[in-house]
């Protein structure tokens, strides 16, 4: 089995725990993990934005990558949110079973 990270962000925390619970609930990543206040600047439509968001970092399988996109984006506010995947190279053996068991 291969595992990934996906490194999302939401707006805020409200949004971060909308978007990790469907995640999670729906078996798509056995867990997420939350980190509020992160400043973010990028082009959006030509200018230059600034912004406080948060980020998210969920535990899944390279086979579940492509639900993952398809359940963030039915949940989350952006026009185009970002979700990007991390390949996991190794690990502890036990914890990645977990991820197994906790997924579909």
């Amino acid at each position: 089995m291969s595992y990934v990270l996906a490194y999302i962000t939401a707006a805020d925390m409200d949004e971060a725990e909308k978007v990790g619970r469907a995640l999670v609930e729906s078996r798509l990543a056995a867990c997420v993990n939350v980190f509020q206040g992160m400043q973010s600047m990028y082009m959006w439509k030509g200018s230059l934005e600034k912004a406080l968001e948060t980020v998210i970092i969920a535990k899944t399988t390279e086979k579940l990558k492509y639900k993952v996109v398809e359940q963030v984006k039915n949940t989350h506010s952006y026009e185009c949110p970002c979700v990007v995947f991390v390949p996991v190279v190794g690990g502890n053996p036990e914890f990645l079973q977990w991820i197994d068991d906790e997924t579909d």
